[in-house]
């Protein structure tokens, strides 16, 4: 579990999935740094980049590896740090009242199929537990500061898989 997590608002309704994408350091994949990171036990000196992000306190409900394991580090019903500063229809803040997904990949790099299996098992089972309206990346609740999880990332086989209609996802990801 990751201590960067904090109560709701009382009046929040989990309405958004928030899906991102990490890998640490940047592009290197199947270690343990980002779960490291999530429980601040990262060891800033490992390597160069960790000293651009020195002391960030964040964190995301999930996390799915590139062989597509799950890994749980903040309850749904409590608020993880994931998004930052944000806002999406029509509301900021949205670490209040979405889900946080974070995907082990580059933004604008391609995800594996493991990761899509799982990521569309989990959203759905987020479905059936929670009133979820929406479904964007980072990319699109912190536009000009975030870019993940990229042109990698394949909606239509995310939307197709979920069986879902195109208003619970950004326009401009689907054909």
């Amino acid at each position: 579990m990751s201590p960067n997590y904090g109560p709701r608002p009382g009046e929040a309704t989990v309405d958004l999935i928030v899906l991102h994408s990490i890998s640490l350091p940047p592009g290197q994949y199947g270690g343990d740094e980002v779960q490291r990171l999530f429980t601040n036990q990262l060891d800033w000196d490992q390597h160069p980049y960790f000293k651009s992000i020195r002391g960030m306190e964040v964190s995301a409900h999930f996390y799915i590896r590139r062989n597509g394991d799950l890994l749980q580090f903040v309850s749904v019903n409590d608020r993880a740090w994931h998004a930052g500063t944000s806002a999406y229809r029509g509301r900021s803040n949205c670490n209040d009242d979405s889900i946080g997904i974070e995907l082990e990949g580059l933004e604008g790099e391609c995800f594996e199929g493991g990761q899509y299996e799982t990521l569309a098992a989990l959203c759905a089972a987020i479905l059936q537990s929670h009133p979820v309206a929406h479904i964007a990346g980072h990319e699109h609740v912190a536009p000009g500061r975030k870019t993940d999880p990229g042109t990698g990332f394949n909606w239509s086989f995310l939307q197709q898989s979920l069986g879902l209609a195109a208003r619970f996802f950004p326009a401009e990801v689907l054909p």
